[in-house]
């Protein structure tokens, strides 16, 4: 796999301002009292839920510490530690919580011993367990960490707090150091937790969404007019979500910015139909690609119908179904 797409680790920084305490203060809050945009904290709030190294464990502590080591130009800096959610879905679900806390430890450590600060550096950090709003792939778990860093550190070389930076220049470039060292802690991990094998499982399951994705190869299954008027092909289809399901929905092409103001297509997939089966999901969509007769909102309400049906109920359905019959006919 591409080593860069196993964990996302970013750096951002607020300045020692009124604004940039203000700033920092609502982040804390917001860190402390949510899992994401949309849902509130699922556990203990406050020092319950902070893990504090030196930079306090709660919103109060944590905002009066980054004041009292603050540089001149930076206030604190601000870490996210977040594994790809494909990769978290190979950990045991009872793991991964213990899984996100070392990685994040040892990235930290690892990190600053690379940077040659055998001070250490203080920081707090909270444990997120939001689900991914990934159109493709909504709904995965996706545990990450955020974590508070000082505008300073000390430096036994100075006798004294040193400004804390992250360059990225010819010469060093700590920002792809933090990248490198977060790739290794990720390996590391996912050899000890899940086994060796773990990335040959993950360029398999690349694979077998390159190979579902395939269909959009074929005459399309119907037709979708955008809000501009522009009809695009529509596909209904597959895409492997877990080594264990498997999700029914449909393909189209999206228009997508890119770095010229201009817009350019590609295609995407949308789950209608979550958590089935793989032979399951298959038998489904060759059977509702037919059944759909060109449209797309025919498509979404069979899929409606499936969906409410337990798994026993739409087993039944495919066992009473002939091998050879090509379309299915659901009660709307």
């Amino acid at each position: 796999m591409d080593r860069k797409q196993m964990c996302v680790a970013n750096v951002q920084y607020k300045k020692p301002s009124a604004d940039g305490a203000k700033q920092a203060k609502n982040l804390l809050r917001y860190l402390t009292y949510r899992e994401s945009r949309d849902e509130a904290a699922r556990h203990a709030a406050g020092k319950d839920r902070w893990h504090d190294h030196g930079m306090g464990g709660s919103v109060a502590e944590i905002a009066a510490r980054c004041d009292d080591l603050k540089s001149e130009h930076v206030l604190a800096f601000s870490l996210v530690c977040n594994p790809n959610p494909d990769l978290i879905a190979m950990v045991a679900p009872e793991d991964r919580e213990a899984f996100v806390w070392e990685l994040t430890e040892g990235v930290i450590e690892d990190f600053f011993d690379r940077r040659g600060l055998d001070t250490g550096v203080e920081w707090s950090a909270v444990l997120h367990h939001r689900l991914t709003d990934d159109p493709e792939a909504p709904g995965l778990h996706n545990p990450h960490t955020h974590i508070a860093l000082p505008g300073t550190v000390y430096s036994e070389e100075h006798g004294g707090r040193v400004p804390l930076f992250f360059s990225r220049n010819r010469k060093v470039d700590h920002i792809e150091m933090l990248h490198r060292t977060t790739e290794d802690q990720m390996v590391a991990l996912m050899d000890r937790y899940v086994g060796p094998e773990w990335e040959a499982r993950y360029d398999q399951l690349v694979e077998v969404r390159e190979a579902q994705m395939a269909i959009t190869d074929e005459e399309p299954h119907g037709w979708t007019t955008n809000e501009d008027g522009i009809e695009w092909p529509v596909w209904c289809g597959v895409r492997r979500t877990s080594e264990a399901t498997t999700s029914l929905g449909f393909y189209r092409l999206y228009p997508m910015p890119t770095d010229d103001d201009n817009e350019a297509v590609t295609i995407q997939f949308r789950p209608l139909v979550n958590g089935l089966t793989h032979e399951e999901a298959e038998r489904l969509a060759q059977m509702l690609g037919i059944a759909m007769k060109g449209d797309l909102e025919q498509l979404r309400q069979m899929a409606e119908v499936l969906g409410q049906m337990t798994s026993a109920e739409r087993s039944n359905l495919l066992e009473d179904l002939e091998p050879e019959q090509q379309s299915i006919e659901l009660d709307l």
